[in-house]
């Protein structure tokens, strides 16, 4: 962007870019929303052949708001303008629509609207609602295209059955739909988050989330946020607290699959971050689970380990082993490594690299955790863009291996029933205290996802179901829900 306080000329550029991807772009165009003092910066991704937008109030930080337009057909480096209802409502006869969107979203702020579900063909939506909320008593408050209407427009019953609502169409007609609202635990997170990492605090008392942050085309991301709770089903949004382009000086792109450790360094908590970025791994810390986040200076991670040649250095997870208090880092994709870390928890001993890829089946996403003397080790199988990508695991009685894969070994799979897909790269955390253990992990966008095509893999959102053991000790394999699970009390 370039300014002047002149319109004929002396521009001046500033620093940086305002597109909010890292792929090519041209065609861009700014307009004001006539509701408000927000402004709209939309450009051509024009390698993937898609638009972006963007909103912002001070023209100079933009975020992405691609969930709030609708378009029904794909232009290329075009610009906006505002027209009025009767405008709208002569080119729509002149040139009528088979597709009109009619109903967009809802506005209630208990709604989850990017899960909201509409069967335009049964005239049926499903609309899901945050837990807690009172559906005895719950307007949608439907977001509707211009001269188009939802009735009745004021809060329902939806605790014993579907309501009955009338749509008026753009053309005069009246169509009958059944909404349904249900409590939805699942995501947990607003927005579109992926590869979680999960802690509970001994400082705080509280559980923390580290998620990649989605939603970029290409998995193109460049900060990471965490969210706390106490209950597991609740989330703040805690802010930024690490900023590849402000707060690294050695990679700038690809923000991805972070994992934290809590740590007790000479009587106090320090908080260490291990992160991927640019295909590398490096670390930061902190005095604090929501930072600010300090960064080492240097990847920790940018060599393949001796007879590796493929794969990527990626998705880190680190380990204290309960047993001897020695911290390792697991990593990889295409293969497992581990090294054991140094007692800064900031290097590792190069010399004890290890290579552990338990079968043909490991991709990516390692998690490690320990239960009544056997060690857990989860994986990820396929890729991020699958819908069949899984979760599998192995048991061992060393945080070193050797890896025993019991004959089921599957942890989580996709349930088209549910349409939910792309089930995978999971955390686990216990419950403090309790044998009670949950499987924190991402899926594809529901119900969008499945129809994106490649996008579905960066456009996730994350979910925790109930993780259980039986009487041997093997992982059963855990039904993916859209209730989630109750509020820890």
């Amino acid at each position: 962007m370039a300014i002047s306080d002149s319109l004929t000329g002396g521009y001046k550029a500033l620093e940086g870019n305002v597109d909010q991807t890292d792929q090519a772009v041209e065609g861009s165009g700014v307009f004001k929303l006539i509701d408000g003092n927000e402004y709209i910066l939309m450009y051509d991704m024009y390698m993937s052949g898609t638009y972006q937008f963007t909103k912002s109030t001070d023209l100079k930080n933009f975020e992405v708001v691609d969930e709030d337009v609708y378009m029904n057909f794909h232009p290329r480096h075009g610009t906006v303008l505002p027209i009025t209802q009767e405008e709208t409502e002569r080119l729509l006869q002149s040139f009528p629509s088979t597709d009109l969107p009619s109903i967009l979203s809802v506005r209630s702020p208990k709604a989850k609207p990017i899960n909201m579900e509409i069967n335009k063909k049964d005239k049926e939506i499903y609309i899901p609602v945050e837990e807690g909320t009172d559906i005895s008593n719950f307007d949608p408050q439907f977001k509707m295209f211009p001269g188009t209407k939802m009735l009745p427009a004021a809060a329902q019953d939806f605790s014993e059955a579907p309501v009955s609502y009338v749509l008026h169409t753009l053309n005069g007609k009246e169509e009958k739909y059944k909404v349904t609202v249900q409590e939805a635990n699942n995501p947990v997170l607003k927005g579109y988050y992926a590869d979680p990492e999960i802690i509970y605090s001994e400082k705080n008392k509280k559980y923390y989330m580290y998620p990649t942050s989605d939603g970029f085309t290409g998995w193109s991301g460049t900060y990471f946020k965490t969210f706390s709770s106490e209950d597991l089903v609740h989330w703040e949004d805690e802010g930024t607290i690490l900023d590849l382009k402000k707060d690294v000086s050695w990679a700038d792109r690809n923000a991805w699959a972070p994992t934290m450790v809590e740590a007790k360094i000479d009587g106090n908590y320090t908080y260490f971050y291990y992160f991927t970025a640019a295909q590398k791994i490096g670390v930061a810390y902190s005095n604090e689970p929501t930072g600010p986040f300090k960064d080492s200076g240097a990847a920790l991670i940018d060599f393949k380990p001796d007879g590796v040649t493929g794969g990527q250095e990626i998705d880190p997870d680190v380990f204290i082993d309960p047993q001897t208090g020695t911290p390792y880092l697991y990593w990889g994709n295409g293969y497992l490594a581990v090294a054991e870390l140094n007692p800064d928890m900031l290097s590792i001993k190069k010399e004890t690299v290890k290579v552990l890829t338990p079968d043909d089946t490991f991709r990516e996403g390692a998690e490690i955790t320990y239960r009544n003397g056997t060690y857990y080790f989860l994986w990820s199988q396929d890729d991020t863009r699958s819908p069949d990508y899984r979760v599998r695991y192995a048991k061992a009685k060393s945080p070193l291996g050797p890896l025993e894969i019991p004959e089921d070994n599957l942890v989580i799979k996709r349930d088209d029933n549910l349409g939910i897909y792309g089930t995978g790269h999971n955390s686990i955390i216990q419950v403090p205290g309790n044998d009670e253990w949950y499987l924190v992990y991402h899926r594809f966008n529901r119900p969008k996802g499945i129809t994106m095509g490649d996008a579905a893999g960066y456009n996730r959102e994350v979910c925790i179901d109930k993780l259980t053991f039986d009487s041997n000790g093997n992982i059963n394999e855990t039904q993916p829900t859209l209730e989630g699970i109750d509020p820890l009390r």
